[in-house]
């Protein structure tokens, strides 16, 4: 089909439906109309440019109804988007077509024959077609007006100021990517710029751009790539069938550089600024800045300007390097533009790393000394605070960068500078987020990852080697990375007892009961619910599933439970498990546990056969048979835990958590 497609219908090879439309072309007269329903890629998409440059040459296109989102509400609304075309049969001349715009403006689920029948001066735009061909690619770009497309013929394009490249395949994500925090952060080669120094270091995995979600100055930055003795792997293995590399697009030339990068599939275009040091993936581009300041290149991507040319180029959710390389720039202001842009990396960058998933986390901002207070109430006030400034000295600085590029082209009449709140990709204060996050941060401290005593990762490695217990002197690191998280006190050392002791030791005595009361109403107090027991219920039933979340299921803390009764659970530090680890699990945890279960049955049968009242033996009656279960269950796990215990497993954690 392939082969028949090139040789017959060359300038519409990419889809059936573009040939078809070629074919109804060569069955009418030169007089003859035309009239599709098509999907409307050919509109906008590269693949299609021939095709676009065959009906503007040889035809004519009298109307135009762009229905897009919700095209067929049977089908996906977002990618079954369809364009109703009426084309002369040969090309007339400065002929002016009528364009009906049902995409834009519109709800996806706004019915498309009521938008068409309601259709005003707003939506409808009367083009000749010729015009079209003034833009890159000459996408189908009705909507656009004389000054934007002015824009494209009287500025250079980007691709002349800077080197654009799609970023690498691995073929193997699975083999080849983790999240940073999966492997030993001594394997992982942090801050080298230069890719013969990178291969000198012994290190086997480097930090992997894979663009990610709509976040605009820093960020993104959670993957790490396996690039040990300089890629040696991904530069030799072979494809399982063909002679060839499987692994593409190395940009040998360019890894490790400083550059400017994106999300390849995005609702909304944004760009990042990365100081080097990392390589890069198709789904996060780059830029590589030549003969423009890098600063005023990413102050221009992420203004308004760069979204309409964008939206012009290629409106869809896809952003290729072509099409970043087509976009006009101007290097007008760019003294101003630059400064601004590198005052919001600062902001955007102070944000991340404000946040466990960033590997330049160094301690959460509301137990640290920029917004610490006498209590955790006003720590969090004041980190409410600093996150409106930092939200508003943002926005600021955007709406800056906005009306320097919109007086650059042009274009007053069509772009306002100002940029809405809710459009700043900061981190907003939320009580219940934050407490949760405060609980984690704990659990951090208490497993040995972080410490109130130093800044940063303290421990990260593998195998509980190396663990240096004199780091954790103001909230002690526990003695082997095992927190139980049960839902009633049965050790002295469970979580519940220790996110106490580690308030006591940020904020101190005096407020200690304020603060934990504090805590437990941020996370929800249920009934007549005693802090701790708020506390202990979080613990117990929705830390994991936030620790989850939070670690794009991945987790560093494994949670081990006995089963649905509850009888036992615990979380186990990831990069301090070794294989002895089940064995003490067993012995220090499991085993006492049983016994204690047990002595508390057999008290509450005494307490019961003492007990006068019926209500009072009715409700004892309940604990024993509850107990009971959990005892039965406990039983059953001490066997599964001894079986596993006695296999000794060791991990590699190179193979990611997934595997492990």
């Amino acid at each position: 089909l392939k082969t028949f497609a090139r040789q017959t219908y060359d300038v519409a090879k990419s889809d059936l439906f573009s040939m078809f439309v070629v074919r109804s072309a060569l069955q009418g007269k030169p007089q003859a109309l035309c009239a599709m329903v098509t999907m409307h890629a050919w509109m906008f998409i590269s693949t299609f440019e021939d095709f676009r440059i065959e009906i503007l040459n040889n035809k004519s296109i009298a109307a135009l109804a762009h229905i897009g989102f919700n095209s067929f509400p049977e089908l996906n609304s977002k990618f079954a988007l369809a364009a109703a075309s009426v084309f002369f049969n040969s090309h007339l001349s400065e002929y002016v077509g009528t364009y009906v715009d049902l995409n834009n403006n519109l709800p996806t689920s706004y019915d498309k024959c009521q938008a068409f029948h309601e259709r005003s001066e707003k939506n409808i735009f009367e083009r000749d077609q010729s015009t079209f061909q003034k833009i890159p690619g000459v996408p189908i770009a009705y909507w656009t007006s004389d000054k934007l497309r002015r824009a494209f013929e009287s500025n250079r394009s980007l691709d002349t100021f800077a080197v654009t490249r799609k970023g690498m395949v691995t073929a193997d994500n699975s083999r080849y990517v983790r999240y940073w925090w999966e492997v030993s952060i001594e394997k992982i080669g942090i801050g080298f710029t230069e890719r013969a120094i990178a291969n000198l270091s012994g290190k086997k995995w480097f930090p992997y751009n894979k663009g990610g979600g709509f976040r605009r100055w820093y960020g993104n930055r959670l993957d790490v790539v396996n690039w040990e003795s300089d890629g040696r792997d991904l530069q030799t293995n072979k494809h399982p069938t063909e002679a060839r590399v499987w692994a593409t697009n190395f940009n040998l030339e360019y890894i490790f550089k400083p550059n400017v990068n994106w999300g390849a599939v995005c609702l909304d275009f944004s760009a990042r600024y990365s100081f080097g040091g990392d390589l890069f993936d198709a789904g996060g581009s780059a830029a590589f800045p030549l003969e423009i300041d890098s600063f005023h290149l990413l102050a221009f991507l992420n203004s308004k300007v760069t979204s309409e040319l964008l939206a012009a180029l290629n409106p869809t959710l896809n952003f290729q390097s072509g099409n970043i390389a087509d976009l006009p720039v101007t290097l007008n202001g760019c003294d101003a533009t630059s400064k601004f842009a590198k005052n919001a990396v600062e902001i955007s960058k102070r944000d991340w790393d404000y946040f466990e998933v960033s590997n330049e986390f160094t301690g959460l901002p509301i137990a640290g000394k920029d917004v610490i207070a006498s209590t955790l109430n006003l720590s969090w006030l004041a980190w409410k605070a600093s996150c409106s400034r930092a939200v508003s000295e943002l926005a600021g600085i955007e709406a800056d960068i906005n009306a320097s590029f919109i007086a650059a082209y042009e274009l007053h009449d069509e772009l306002r500078p100002e940029v809405p709140e809710s459009q700043i990709t900061l981190a907003r204060a939320d009580r219940e987020k934050d407490c949760q996050r405060l609980i984690s941060y704990a659990i951090g401290c208490m497993m040995g990852r972080y410490s109130l005593d130093e800044p940063g990762l303290i421990y990260a490695n593998a195998g509980n080697i190396g663990l240096d217990v004199s780091r954790y002197k103001s909230f002690s690191a526990d003695t082997d990375g095992i927190v139980p998280i049960t839902d009633e006190l049965w050790f002295e050392d469970d979580a519940t007892n220790r996110v106490r002791e580690f308030l006591n030791a940020v904020w101190g005595p005096e407020t200690l009961d304020e603060n934990m009361a504090w805590l437990a109403e941020s996370l929800g107090t249920k009934g007549n619910e005693t802090p701790e027991e708020t506390i202990r219920r979080y613990l117990s039933t929705s830390f994991y599933k936030d620790h989850l979340q939070t670690y794009k299921k991945r987790p560093i803390y494994w949670h081990f439970s006995s089963g649905k009764h509850g009888a036992f659970q615990a979380l186990v530090y990831l990069h301090r498990y070794h294989e002895g680890t089940l064995s003490r699990l067993r012995s220090e945890y499991v085993v006492p546990l049983t016994g204690k279960m047990q002595s508390r049955i057999e008290m509450l049968e005494k307490d019961r056969d003492a007990a006068t009242a019926t209500a009072t033996r009715t409700r004892i009656a309940k604990q024993i048979e509850s107990l009971r279960k959990k005892h039965v269950e406990l039983l059953a796990y001490d066997e599964k835990i001894r079986h596993y215990a006695d296999m000794r497993i060791r991990l590699d954690l190179d193979d990611g958590v997934k595997v492990n």
